[in-house]
């Protein structure tokens, strides 16, 4: 058996080898040194600052963890796992919350992302993965894996199919007596039974848990006809819709989280290192967004998610407020924007807001000719529950600045639907 060594930090603690508030060993830290010193390397997109190196006094070199969460793999047992900054919660409690507001996104299969009979207090955010993606392929291999017509190429000693002749060439020069070609075959070596097994083999080569690579063990049984893909891309591109492909649905959802969503695949080094890590900003954004939708459903409201309406200037600059929502009937329109940011309570220091967001906040106002301006923080301490904090420009556009319990989005929500809305 496996054992787990899961280290687990929250946003912006810092790591270093063998001391507190997080130790690491020696290697694995050299590890993660080596992996920033390539990011910050990397040019654009690429270089995403999710871990940052400094030193500090009587401790050395340390690493803060920055606003990305989630899970890095450093060795086959070692992961790092990183969690939200909550206010007022623990950090199982804050493993509960990433969970759920993980499940809004859209790469997620949320119909089914039920953790409620697991056990998540003692298991790592990946094993919960594997298990939730382990059940969807159980369903699948019940309702039966799916066979079609899929194209094979192969030098035989038979003809049949069409003859790829560039590879007959290069192939069969001298072998007058086979025939290079491609031909149609019906069985179960389809796109989408390629691709679960890959994830399998996958997930069962990082799993740390006894019952989730037992499990994986006997449902390889049922794809041993099946080739692993050799190409994610070109798979994902030949997966079908169809009727009698729904119960692959969520399988399939899960299986592109683990094969595709690995932000870094590979570094110098002995060891590959994979990540599922997602940034907070867009996490409590989608959180806040799709929990108003919910709440919001059968009312005379109705909801946009990253609202396309206007522009700053004419076909320029476009504006993406986070959350718009406008009344069926009255001409009623409410802009909200999220950030995931730690205010401070001292209103001489305008609370840390930023200038660049308020000025993006009074233009949501103005082109939006909105009745209410809301930006939406998360709850912490120095703040009370229901405190509101408002600004008023001289031309009647007012923000106002509210605060979300995230253990308790829902509570908070329609606290805040009752008040402004209803």
């Amino acid at each position: 058996m496996k054992k787990s060594n899961v280290i687990e930090v929250l946003e912006y603690d810092t790591l270093s080898v063998n001391s507190e508030p997080a130790g690491i060993d020696q290697k694995s830290f050299d590890q993660l040194e080596q992996m920033i010193l390539q990011m910050k390397a990397m040019d654009g997109d690429a270089a995403i600052d999710f871990l940052s190196l400094s030193a500090k006094r009587g401790v050395g070199k340390v690493i803060r963890a920055r606003n990305y969460v989630g899970v890095l793999q450093l060795t086959r047992q070692q992961q790092l796992q990183i969690l939200p900054k909550i206010h007022g919660v623990t950090k199982t409690e804050s493993k509960a919350v990433l969970l759920k507001m993980l499940k809004t996104l859209g790469e997620f299969p949320n119909k089914t992302f039920n953790i409620a009979n697991l056990s998540i207090e003692k298991m790592p955010i990946f094993e919960v993965f594997i298990t939730l993606y382990i059940r969807e392929v159980q369903s699948v291999t019940r309702k039966g894996l799916q066979s079609s017509y899929y194209s094979v190429e192969d030098n035989l000693t038979v003809y049949k199919g069409k003859m790829n002749f560039s590879k007959q060439i290069r192939h069969n020069l001298t072998h007058k007596e086979r025939f290079y070609v491609a031909y149609d075959e019906f069985g179960l070596n389809r796109a989408e039974n390629r691709l679960l097994k890959t994830t399998l083999i996958y997930l069962n080569k990082l799993s740390t848990s006894e019952a989730n690579r037992k499990a994986i063990k006997q449902l390889l049984h049922h794809f041993d006809a099946i080739e692993t893909s050799t190409s994610i891309e070109h798979d994902f591109s030949h997966v079908h819709s169809s009727r009698n492909m729904v119960h692959y649905e969520n399988a399939l959802k899960w299986a592109k989280v683990f094969l595709k969503n690995q932000s870094f695949t590979s570094f110098s080094g002995d060891t590959a290192m994979n990540s599922l890590l997602y940034p907070m900003e867009r996490l409590f954004e989608s959180y806040v967004g799709k929990s108003l939708k919910h709440l919001l459903h059968n009312s005379d409201w109705n909801i946009t998610l990253q609202d396309r309406t206007y522009y700053l200037f004419r076909k320029k600059f476009a504006l993406r407020p986070d959350i718009v929502i406008r009344h069926r009937d009255k001409n009623q329109t409410i802009v909200i924007d999220t950030k995931w940011k730690v205010l401070e309570n001292k209103p001489s220091r305008n609370y840390g807001l930023s200038q660049a967001d308020m000025y993006q906040m009074y233009a949501y106002g103005k082109k939006y000719n909105a009745t209410k301006v809301f930006v939406m923080y998360p709850m912490h301490d120095g703040f009370d529950q229901d405190q509101v904090i408002s600004f008023k420009s001289d031309d009647e556009v007012e923000v106002n600045i509210l605060f979300v319990q995230c253990e308790n989005v829902e509570i908070s929500l329609t606290s805040f639907l009752n008040k402004y809305l209803f």
